[in-house]
Protein backbone atom coordinates (compact mmCIF):
# COMPACT_ATOMS: atom_id res chain seq x y z
CA UNK A 1 0.00 0.00 0.00
CA UNK A 2 1.28 3.53 -1.06
CA UNK A 3 0.25 6.62 -0.02
CA UNK A 4 0.25 8.14 -3.77
CA UNK A 5 -2.02 5.40 -4.70
CA UNK A 6 -4.65 6.38 -2.02
CA UNK A 7 -4.32 10.07 -2.85
CA UNK A 8 -5.22 9.72 -6.27
CA UNK A 9 -7.83 7.57 -5.52
CA UNK A 10 -9.22 9.71 -3.40
CA UNK A 11 -8.35 12.96 -6.19
CA UNK A 12 -10.93 10.96 -8.75
CA UNK A 13 -13.48 10.71 -6.43
CA UNK A 14 -13.66 6.93 -5.73
CA UNK A 15 -13.97 5.38 -2.17
CA UNK A 16 -11.30 4.54 0.44
CA UNK A 17 -11.49 1.48 2.04
CA UNK A 18 -11.79 1.37 5.95
CA UNK A 19 -7.93 -0.25 5.42
CA UNK A 20 -6.40 2.60 3.36
CA UNK A 21 -8.06 5.39 6.04
CA UNK A 22 -6.14 3.53 8.57
CA UNK A 23 -3.16 3.17 6.80
CA UNK A 24 -2.94 6.74 6.17
CA UNK A 25 -4.02 8.04 9.51
CA UNK A 26 -1.70 5.74 11.49
CA UNK A 27 1.19 6.22 9.40
CA UNK A 28 1.21 10.16 9.80
CA UNK A 29 -0.01 10.19 13.36
CA UNK A 30 3.91 7.80 13.99
CA UNK A 31 5.93 10.08 11.24
CA UNK A 32 5.76 7.52 8.86
CA UNK A 33 3.47 9.17 6.13
CA UNK A 34 5.12 12.99 5.47
CA UNK A 35 2.91 16.25 6.23
CA UNK A 36 2.90 17.08 2.25
CA UNK A 37 1.19 13.55 1.39
CA UNK A 38 -1.34 13.95 4.00
CA UNK A 39 -1.88 17.97 3.12
CA UNK A 40 -2.35 16.59 -0.68
CA UNK A 41 -5.17 13.92 0.63
CA UNK A 42 -7.06 16.43 2.73
CA UNK A 43 -7.01 18.67 -0.54
CA UNK A 44 -8.76 16.01 -2.08
CA UNK A 45 -11.11 15.22 0.61
CA UNK A 46 -12.17 19.41 0.65
CA UNK A 47 -12.83 18.92 -3.09
CA UNK A 48 -14.04 15.15 -3.22
CA UNK A 49 -15.96 15.24 -0.21
CA UNK A 50 -16.26 11.46 1.94
CA UNK A 51 -19.14 8.77 2.14
CA UNK A 52 -20.42 8.44 5.36
CA UNK A 53 -19.14 4.76 5.44
CA UNK A 54 -15.38 6.69 4.73
CA UNK A 55 -16.16 9.53 7.53
CA UNK A 56 -17.45 6.77 10.45
CA UNK A 57 -14.10 4.70 9.32
CA UNK A 58 -11.68 8.22 9.57
CA UNK A 59 -13.66 8.83 13.10
CA UNK A 60 -13.03 5.60 14.48
CA UNK A 61 -8.98 5.60 12.98
CA UNK A 62 -8.77 8.69 14.90
CA UNK A 63 -10.74 7.55 18.29
CA UNK A 64 -8.14 4.37 17.92
CA UNK A 65 -4.85 6.58 17.79
CA UNK A 66 -5.16 7.38 21.39
CA UNK A 67 -6.56 6.86 24.68
CA UNK A 68 -10.35 6.07 24.68
CA UNK A 69 -12.00 6.48 28.35
CA UNK A 70 -14.01 3.66 29.72
CA UNK A 71 -17.24 4.76 31.43
CA UNK A 72 -18.86 1.45 32.28
CA UNK A 73 -17.98 1.88 35.92
CA UNK A 74 -20.95 4.36 35.75
CA UNK A 75 -24.25 2.76 35.37
CA UNK A 76 -26.64 3.67 33.28
CA UNK A 77 -26.82 5.53 29.59
CA UNK A 78 -24.14 8.07 29.66
CA UNK A 79 -24.84 11.18 27.88
CA UNK A 80 -22.61 13.93 26.26
CA UNK A 81 -23.27 17.38 24.54
CA UNK A 82 -21.23 19.27 22.28
CA UNK A 83 -20.90 22.36 21.13
CA UNK A 84 -19.48 23.98 17.71
CA UNK A 85 -18.50 27.13 19.71
CA UNK A 86 -20.08 30.49 19.95
CA UNK A 87 -20.08 33.73 21.82
CA UNK A 88 -21.66 33.82 25.61
CA UNK A 89 -22.15 30.06 25.13
CA UNK A 90 -22.40 28.96 28.79
CA UNK A 91 -24.53 25.89 28.35
CA UNK A 92 -22.42 23.76 29.98
CA UNK A 93 -22.40 25.47 33.36
CA UNK A 94 -26.15 25.41 33.58
CA UNK A 95 -27.18 22.34 32.15
CA UNK A 96 -24.66 19.91 33.30
CA UNK A 97 -25.85 20.29 36.51
CA UNK A 98 -29.67 20.50 35.18
CA UNK A 99 -29.23 16.95 34.19
CA UNK A 100 -27.33 15.58 36.59
CA UNK A 101 -30.23 16.72 39.20
CA UNK A 102 -32.75 14.77 36.83
CA UNK A 103 -30.93 11.63 37.30
CA UNK A 104 -28.78 11.03 34.21
CA UNK A 105 -24.72 10.97 34.98
CA UNK A 106 -22.70 13.61 32.90
CA UNK A 107 -19.34 12.78 32.31
CA UNK A 108 -18.02 15.57 30.17
CA UNK A 109 -13.85 15.97 29.22
CA UNK A 110 -13.75 20.04 27.97
CA UNK A 111 -11.12 21.92 26.59
CA UNK A 112 -9.93 25.70 27.15
CA UNK A 113 -10.90 28.21 24.84
CA UNK A 114 -9.19 29.65 21.76
CA UNK A 115 -9.90 32.37 19.14
CA UNK A 116 -13.36 33.98 19.93
CA UNK A 117 -15.13 31.02 21.30
CA UNK A 118 -14.50 30.60 25.20
CA UNK A 119 -13.99 27.11 26.93
CA UNK A 120 -15.58 25.57 29.73
CA UNK A 121 -12.52 24.92 31.47
CA UNK A 122 -11.56 28.34 31.28
CA UNK A 123 -14.67 29.48 32.56
CA UNK A 124 -15.09 26.95 35.58
CA UNK A 125 -11.32 27.85 36.31
CA UNK A 126 -12.47 31.22 37.27
CA UNK A 127 -14.15 29.89 40.37
CA UNK A 128 -11.58 29.95 43.53
CA UNK A 129 -9.91 26.44 43.79
CA UNK A 130 -11.87 24.88 41.15
CA UNK A 131 -9.73 21.61 39.78
CA UNK A 132 -9.97 20.31 35.82
CA UNK A 133 -7.27 18.16 36.01
CA UNK A 134 -8.06 14.55 37.28
CA UNK A 135 -7.25 11.31 37.13
CA UNK A 136 -9.51 9.06 35.19
CA UNK A 137 -10.08 7.50 38.74
CA UNK A 138 -10.85 10.34 40.48
CA UNK A 139 -12.90 11.48 37.00
CA UNK A 140 -15.07 8.47 37.69
CA UNK A 141 -15.30 8.48 41.34
CA UNK A 142 -16.82 12.10 41.22
CA UNK A 143 -19.30 10.75 38.37
CA UNK A 144 -20.46 8.25 40.75
CA UNK A 145 -20.74 10.31 43.75
CA UNK A 146 -22.42 13.80 42.66
CA UNK A 147 -23.43 12.63 38.91
CA UNK A 148 -21.08 14.95 37.39
CA UNK A 149 -17.22 15.60 36.44
CA UNK A 150 -16.06 17.69 33.93
CA UNK A 151 -12.29 17.36 33.45
CA UNK A 152 -9.73 18.81 30.53
CA UNK A 153 -8.87 16.56 27.78
CA UNK A 154 -5.69 15.16 27.52
CA UNK A 155 -2.69 14.68 25.20
CA UNK A 156 -3.67 11.03 25.34
CA UNK A 157 -7.13 11.54 23.46
CA UNK A 158 -7.14 11.14 19.60
CA UNK A 159 -3.89 12.45 18.92
CA UNK A 160 -4.49 11.72 15.10
CA UNK A 161 -7.18 14.45 15.24
CA UNK A 162 -5.19 17.03 17.51
CA UNK A 163 -1.60 16.18 14.17
CA UNK A 164 -4.62 16.42 11.49
CA UNK A 165 -6.18 19.69 13.13
CA UNK A 166 -3.40 21.42 13.12
CA UNK A 167 -2.16 20.65 9.31
CA UNK A 168 -5.18 21.11 7.99
CA UNK A 169 -4.96 25.01 10.02
CA UNK A 170 -2.38 26.08 8.03
CA UNK A 171 -3.23 24.25 4.08
CA UNK A 172 -7.02 25.64 4.32
CA UNK A 173 -8.84 22.80 4.50
CA UNK A 174 -10.41 22.96 7.75
CA UNK A 175 -13.90 23.60 6.21
CA UNK A 176 -14.66 20.45 5.04
CA UNK A 177 -17.48 18.91 6.55
CA UNK A 178 -16.25 15.50 6.35
CA UNK A 179 -13.23 15.99 7.94
CA UNK A 180 -14.81 18.97 10.82
CA UNK A 181 -17.54 15.84 11.57
CA UNK A 182 -14.80 13.34 12.14
CA UNK A 183 -13.00 15.36 14.35
CA UNK A 184 -15.53 16.22 16.48
CA UNK A 185 -17.12 12.93 16.49
CA UNK A 186 -13.62 11.44 17.27
CA UNK A 187 -13.37 13.50 20.44
CA UNK A 188 -16.92 12.68 21.29
CA UNK A 189 -16.76 8.66 21.15
CA UNK A 190 -13.12 8.62 22.48
CA UNK A 191 -15.01 10.17 25.88
CA UNK A 192 -17.04 7.04 26.29
CA UNK A 193 -20.58 8.49 25.54
CA UNK A 194 -23.36 6.20 24.98
CA UNK A 195 -25.19 8.96 23.36
CA UNK A 196 -24.38 12.28 21.90
CA UNK A 197 -26.14 16.04 21.81
CA UNK A 198 -24.06 18.18 19.20
CA UNK A 199 -25.33 22.03 19.29
CA UNK A 200 -24.47 23.16 15.77
CA UNK A 201 -24.75 26.81 15.72
CA UNK A 202 -25.04 29.07 12.80
CA UNK A 203 -24.80 32.95 12.10
CA UNK A 204 -21.83 35.20 12.31
CA UNK A 205 -21.09 34.22 15.69
CA UNK A 206 -20.58 30.50 14.52
CA UNK A 207 -18.01 28.63 12.24
CA UNK A 208 -21.00 27.80 10.48
CA UNK A 209 -22.45 31.18 8.93
CA UNK A 210 -25.32 29.88 6.90
CA UNK A 211 -28.27 27.59 8.85
CA UNK A 212 -28.12 25.00 5.23
CA UNK A 213 -24.08 24.27 5.58
CA UNK A 214 -24.83 24.23 9.71
CA UNK A 215 -27.60 21.89 8.37
CA UNK A 216 -25.10 19.41 6.05
CA UNK A 217 -22.27 19.20 8.92
CA UNK A 218 -25.88 17.93 11.83
CA UNK A 219 -26.08 15.10 9.22
CA UNK A 220 -22.62 13.99 8.45
CA UNK A 221 -22.14 13.60 12.23
CA UNK A 222 -25.47 11.98 13.13
CA UNK A 223 -24.78 9.76 9.59
CA UNK A 224 -21.40 9.07 11.92
CA UNK A 225 -23.34 7.72 14.70
CA UNK A 226 -25.57 5.54 12.77
CA UNK A 227 -22.54 4.04 11.09
CA UNK A 228 -20.92 3.06 14.39
CA UNK A 229 -24.30 2.13 16.42
CA UNK A 230 -24.13 5.41 18.54
CA UNK A 231 -27.15 7.29 19.48
CA UNK A 232 -26.41 11.07 18.09
CA UNK A 233 -29.09 14.66 18.04
CA UNK A 234 -28.02 17.51 16.24
CA UNK A 235 -29.64 20.87 17.14
CA UNK A 236 -29.23 23.59 15.10
CA UNK A 237 -29.37 26.68 17.36
CA UNK A 238 -28.76 30.55 16.29
CA UNK A 239 -25.83 32.56 16.75
CA UNK A 240 -26.34 35.71 15.47
CA UNK A 241 -26.24 37.19 18.60
CA UNK A 242 -24.23 36.30 22.27
CA UNK A 243 -26.45 33.44 23.24
CA UNK A 244 -26.19 34.88 26.75
CA UNK A 245 -25.64 38.77 28.02
CA UNK A 246 -22.40 38.06 28.80
CA UNK A 247 -18.88 37.41 27.39
CA UNK A 248 -16.09 36.45 29.67
CA UNK A 249 -15.05 33.63 32.25
CA UNK A 250 -16.49 34.78 35.31
CA UNK A 251 -19.08 36.99 33.84
CA UNK A 252 -20.00 33.66 32.49
CA UNK A 253 -20.24 31.63 35.86
CA UNK A 254 -21.86 34.50 37.24
CA UNK A 255 -24.61 34.53 34.77
CA UNK A 256 -24.97 31.01 34.89
CA UNK A 257 -25.48 30.84 38.62
CA UNK A 258 -28.28 34.00 38.12
CA UNK A 259 -30.00 31.43 35.53
CA UNK A 260 -30.14 28.02 38.40
CA UNK A 261 -31.35 30.75 41.01
CA UNK A 262 -34.18 31.83 38.57
CA UNK A 263 -33.06 35.33 38.28
CA UNK A 264 -32.99 37.64 35.76
CA UNK A 265 -34.85 35.68 33.83
CA UNK A 266 -35.89 37.74 30.79
CA UNK A 267 -32.33 38.87 30.17
CA UNK A 268 -30.68 35.52 29.91
CA UNK A 269 -33.47 33.99 28.78
CA UNK A 270 -32.18 32.32 24.78
CA UNK A 271 -29.27 30.45 27.61
CA UNK A 272 -32.12 29.52 29.87
CA UNK A 273 -34.21 28.15 26.89
CA UNK A 274 -31.49 26.69 24.88
CA UNK A 275 -30.39 24.77 28.31
CA UNK A 276 -33.83 23.18 28.90
CA UNK A 277 -33.79 22.18 25.05
CA UNK A 278 -30.64 20.51 25.01
CA UNK A 279 -31.47 19.11 28.47
CA UNK A 280 -34.83 17.82 27.35
CA UNK A 281 -33.00 16.16 24.24
CA UNK A 282 -30.09 14.24 26.74
CA UNK A 283 -32.82 12.90 29.03
CA UNK A 284 -34.77 10.92 26.14
CA UNK A 285 -31.25 9.98 24.77
CA UNK A 286 -30.39 8.58 28.65
CA UNK A 287 -33.99 7.16 28.79
CA UNK A 288 -35.12 8.91 31.73
CA UNK A 289 -38.28 10.22 29.34
CA UNK A 290 -40.40 9.18 26.14
CA UNK A 291 -40.42 12.44 24.64
CA UNK A 292 -38.42 16.07 24.63
CA UNK A 293 -41.77 18.06 26.35
CA UNK A 294 -41.58 15.64 28.91
CA UNK A 295 -38.05 16.40 29.48
CA UNK A 296 -38.34 19.82 29.35
CA UNK A 297 -41.39 19.78 31.92
CA UNK A 298 -39.66 18.12 33.98
CA UNK A 299 -35.86 20.15 34.26
CA UNK A 300 -38.11 23.11 34.88
CA UNK A 301 -39.07 22.11 37.88
CA UNK A 302 -35.88 21.11 38.55
CA UNK A 303 -34.45 24.66 37.86
CA UNK A 304 -37.84 26.53 39.96
CA UNK A 305 -37.20 23.95 43.11
CA UNK A 306 -33.49 24.77 43.12
CA UNK A 307 -32.56 21.18 42.37
CA UNK A 308 -29.70 22.38 39.96
CA UNK A 309 -28.54 25.08 41.91
CA UNK A 310 -27.77 22.20 44.26
CA UNK A 311 -25.77 19.98 42.28
CA UNK A 312 -24.09 23.00 41.43
CA UNK A 313 -22.72 23.44 44.57
CA UNK A 314 -22.00 19.90 44.88
CA UNK A 315 -20.68 19.98 41.80
CA UNK A 316 -18.29 22.94 42.35
CA UNK A 317 -17.35 21.58 46.27
CA UNK A 318 -16.60 18.03 44.76
CA UNK A 319 -13.73 19.68 42.47
CA UNK A 320 -12.12 21.30 44.68
CA UNK A 321 -13.82 25.03 44.10
CA UNK A 322 -15.46 27.79 46.37
CA UNK A 323 -18.89 26.97 46.70
CA UNK A 324 -19.40 30.43 48.65
CA UNK A 325 -19.14 31.80 45.10
CA UNK A 326 -22.79 30.70 44.41
CA UNK A 327 -24.10 32.88 47.59
CA UNK A 328 -21.46 36.32 47.15
CA UNK A 329 -20.34 36.60 42.94
CA UNK A 330 -17.50 38.87 44.23
CA UNK A 331 -15.67 36.31 45.53
CA UNK A 332 -15.28 35.92 41.30
CA UNK A 333 -12.42 37.83 39.56
CA UNK A 334 -13.64 41.45 39.26
CA UNK A 335 -11.92 43.57 36.84
CA UNK A 336 -9.96 46.77 37.92
CA UNK A 337 -12.68 49.25 35.53
CA UNK A 338 -15.88 49.33 34.21
CA UNK A 339 -16.56 51.66 30.99
CA UNK A 340 -20.12 52.08 30.13
CA UNK A 341 -21.76 52.44 26.70
CA UNK A 342 -24.55 54.52 26.03
CA UNK A 343 -27.05 54.53 22.97
CA UNK A 344 -26.38 57.48 21.09
CA UNK A 345 -29.33 57.29 18.91
CA UNK A 346 -32.94 56.06 19.67
CA UNK A 347 -34.49 52.47 17.83
CA UNK A 348 -34.38 48.96 17.14
CA UNK A 349 -31.26 46.67 17.32
CA UNK A 350 -30.61 45.21 14.25
CA UNK A 351 -27.46 43.66 13.66
CA UNK A 352 -24.73 42.26 16.44
CA UNK A 353 -21.53 41.33 15.31
CA UNK A 354 -21.58 38.21 17.47
CA UNK A 355 -18.24 36.67 16.39
CA UNK A 356 -16.31 40.38 16.47
CA UNK A 357 -17.33 40.87 20.37
CA UNK A 358 -16.02 37.83 20.77
CA UNK A 359 -12.92 38.79 19.26
CA UNK A 360 -13.51 42.16 21.61
CA UNK A 361 -13.49 40.23 24.58
CA UNK A 362 -10.61 37.77 23.51
CA UNK A 363 -8.44 41.54 23.16
CA UNK A 364 -9.45 42.28 26.06
CA UNK A 365 -7.79 39.04 27.90
CA UNK A 366 -10.93 37.07 28.09
CA UNK A 367 -9.63 34.24 25.01
CA UNK A 368 -6.61 32.93 23.51
CA UNK A 369 -4.67 34.22 20.15
CA UNK A 370 -2.36 31.32 20.98
CA UNK A 371 -2.15 28.10 22.71
CA UNK A 372 -0.47 28.81 25.78
CA UNK A 373 -1.31 32.14 26.34
CA UNK A 374 -2.26 33.27 29.81
CA UNK A 375 -6.15 34.22 30.15
CA UNK A 376 -7.82 37.00 32.17
CA UNK A 377 -10.64 35.40 34.33
CA UNK A 378 -12.17 39.05 35.35
CA UNK A 379 -12.28 40.79 32.08
CA UNK A 380 -15.23 40.82 28.99
CA UNK A 381 -18.59 42.47 27.99
CA UNK A 382 -21.72 42.67 29.94
CA UNK A 383 -24.46 43.22 27.23
CA UNK A 384 -27.47 45.20 27.47
CA UNK A 385 -28.55 44.37 23.58
CA UNK A 386 -30.31 42.03 22.09
CA UNK A 387 -32.16 41.42 18.44
CA UNK A 388 -35.30 43.58 18.33
CA UNK A 389 -34.69 45.44 21.87
CA UNK A 390 -35.85 48.71 21.66
CA UNK A 391 -33.55 51.02 22.97
CA UNK A 392 -33.64 55.05 23.30
CA UNK A 393 -30.77 58.11 23.31
CA UNK A 394 -28.49 57.54 26.87
CA UNK A 395 -29.28 53.61 27.44
CA UNK A 396 -26.58 51.66 28.85
CA UNK A 397 -25.73 48.98 26.24
CA UNK A 398 -23.04 47.01 27.62
CA UNK A 399 -20.57 47.62 30.26
CA UNK A 400 -16.74 46.46 29.77
CA UNK A 401 -14.26 45.14 32.25
CA UNK A 402 -11.12 45.61 31.91
CA UNK A 403 -7.47 45.97 33.71
CA UNK A 404 -5.92 48.57 31.46
CA UNK A 405 -7.28 51.90 31.71
CA UNK A 406 -5.19 53.20 28.96
CA UNK A 407 -7.46 51.66 26.25
CA UNK A 408 -10.60 52.69 27.45
CA UNK A 409 -11.90 54.82 25.20
CA UNK A 410 -10.08 52.91 22.12
CA UNK A 411 -12.85 49.91 23.39
CA UNK A 412 -15.92 51.24 23.81
CA UNK A 413 -15.62 53.19 20.06
CA UNK A 414 -14.69 49.86 18.86
CA UNK A 415 -17.68 48.19 20.25
CA UNK A 416 -20.06 51.12 18.86
CA UNK A 417 -19.00 49.42 15.20
CA UNK A 418 -20.60 45.70 16.56
CA UNK A 419 -24.22 46.88 16.22
CA UNK A 420 -26.86 48.53 14.60
CA UNK A 421 -29.52 50.48 15.25
CA UNK A 422 -32.29 51.45 13.15
CA UNK A 423 -35.86 52.74 12.92
CA UNK A 424 -37.75 48.79 11.85
CA UNK A 425 -37.91 46.72 14.32
CA UNK A 426 -36.48 43.33 12.85
CA UNK A 427 -38.06 40.01 11.73
CA UNK A 428 -36.99 37.44 14.81
CA UNK A 429 -34.59 34.82 14.08
CA UNK A 430 -35.59 31.34 15.42
CA UNK A 431 -33.37 30.32 18.45
CA UNK A 432 -33.74 26.99 17.05
CA UNK A 433 -33.67 26.11 13.56
CA UNK A 434 -34.23 22.66 13.19
CA UNK A 435 -33.37 18.99 15.26
CA UNK A 436 -31.26 16.38 13.34
CA UNK A 437 -31.98 12.58 14.37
Amino acid sequence: MRPYDIIYKKREGQELSREEIKYLIDGFTSGRIPDYQISAWAMAVFFQGMSSRETADLTMTMVESGEQVDLSPIPGIRVDKHSTGGVGDTTTLVLAPLVAAAGVPVAKLSGRGLGHTGGTIDKLESIPGFRTELSREEFLDKINKTGLAVAGQTADLTPADRKLYALRDVTATVESISLIASSIMSKKLAGGADGIVLDVKTGNGAFMKRPEDARKLAEAMVKIGKELDKRVISVISDMNQPLGRVVGNALEVREAIRILKGEDLDASNRLRELCLNLGATMLVLAEKVQEPDEGYRLLEKLLDKGKALDKFREFVLSQGGNDKVIDDPSLLPVAQYAAEVRAEKSGYITAIAADKLGLLAMELGAGRVKKGDEIDPAVGLELDISMGKRVEVGDTLAVIHLNEKTVREQIINRFRGLYKINDSKPEELPLIYDIVQ
